[in-house]
């Protein structure tokens, strides 16, 4: 992600890269970040070190970089756009306290696609929270053989977003054996992981009868890039806040200016 972060900010003229943030001990280190995105030297390495100044921080890393990449940017008064998963209940505390301080862009995915999908999905949920047969919700995602948390960030949002729309309560993780029959309290998450799939989400609706279907699927990394940087331009110039896409978007009743 950092690499096509790189290639697209480096050909909008909008922006200008000031910093590639990297882990010193990372083997590449040192090296220019346009060499290793790709698109050719642009006379900044990568590395620990931090700017003297710029206006906004896009993170795609692990949980493990997010408290100094927290305290860097209050200290600085760099807003931020926040696309890591996986934050521990006092991460997600400290996030939001920071979010009192500079504006934050939090997101698990930060498709604009994705996102909009997720508007799609609350909207459902809604309308079918009474449905006279009742309607079984089962997400199914699709990623990378690398990547390393199962359900995705994103698939996980989907369930919270349904869950409060239409009231389960439970949560299942694949299925064997004799489960028996399915509660309707229930949100069920299947994780694929096969090859290098960028990031696939299916939301089933099953009625008796009926189905509803809600698919996204990514073809490559750039939706997610796109998506960073387009939230890091809608940051500038906003109070302190948490913000997710949905506000980006003009999708939420609650979006500020």
């Amino acid at each position: 992600m950092g690499q096509r972060l790189i290639a697209l900010a480096t050909t909008d003229p909008s922006f200008e890269v000031v910093a590639a943030i990297e882990s010193a001990d990372h083997p590449r280190s040192g090296e220019d970040a346009g060499q290793v995105a790709g698109v050719g030297p642009i006379g900044l390495p990568m590395g620990p070190d931090w700017p003297h100044q710029a206006d906004a921080v896009i993170d795609f890393s692990v949980p493990q970089a997010t408290d100094e990449l927290v305290e860097q940017c209050v200290k600085r008064g760099l807003s931020l756009v926040f696309a890591t998963t996986g934050l521990s209940e006092d991460q997600e505390r400290r996030l939001g306290t920071a979010a009192e301080v500079i504006p934050v862009v939090k997101a698990a995915s930060m498709s604009l696609s994705v996102n909009l999908a997720m508007k799609l999905a609350e909207v459902a949920g809604g309308a079918l929270r009474d449905h006279p047969t009742g309607a079984d919700v089962e997400i199914i995602e699709r990623h990378h053989r690398f990547k390393e948390d199962a359900p995705s960030g994103t698939a996980l949002a989907f369930g919270e977003i349904i869950a409060q729309a239409m009231g389960q309560t439970a949560r299942r993780d694949g299925r064997s054996g004799r489960p028996g029959q399915r509660p309707h309290d229930e949100i069920g998450y299947h994780a694929v992981r096969t090859g290098d799939n960028p990031g696939e989400h299916t939301i089933l609706f099953g009625l008796l009868g009926e189905t509803l279907e809600l698919r996204v699927a990514a073809t490559n990394r750039d939706c997610y890039a796109q998506g960073a940087l387009v939230a890091a331009k809608w940051l500038q110039g906003k109070s302190p806040k948490l913000y997710n896409m949905q506000d980006v978007l003009g999708l939420s009743v609650a979006s500020s200016q």
